[in-house]
């Protein structure tokens, strides 16, 4: 059963306050426009909460840990983001890993996405 906009919003609210290390460190620079582009934080979109999206680009950002190695959890993904590509939006994905240790080069990827867009 779908959640409540209500109880999306107080979910949304609750994970602002509470990124992950991964999340932290992307926003970090990822805000305040240093890409060109204005990103929001979890945010709702059709009944989903994005980690990033930058209205602007129609892109959404995804940050994924070790829960969407599961079959179950990558269908559920693979749903997700057929379902933001009907409205135009393309989802970047990236795994914590890669946040975590690779940031420079995820940056650039999204700075390549976003330049296209542009």
């Amino acid at each position: 059963m779908p959640l409540s906009k209500r109880t999306l919003r107080i979910y949304s609210r609750e994970l602002r306050s509470n990124m992950t290390p991964a999340e932290k460190r992307l926003w970090h620079r990822i805000r305040h426009d240093q890409l060109g582009f204005r990103f929001n934080r979890q945010k709702i979109i059709l009944g989903y909460i994005v980690d990033f999206y930058c209205a602007k680009a129609k892109l959404v950002i995804e940050l994924d840990g070790s829960q969407h190695y599961t079959t179950k959890q990558q269908q559920k993904d693979k749903t997700r983001d057929t379902n933001l590509a009907a409205l135009g939006i393309t989802v970047l994905r990236f795994d914590n890993y890669q946040v975590m240790t690779t940031l420079d080069e995820v940056i650039e990827e999204i700075y390549q996405y976003l330049s296209q867009r542009n």
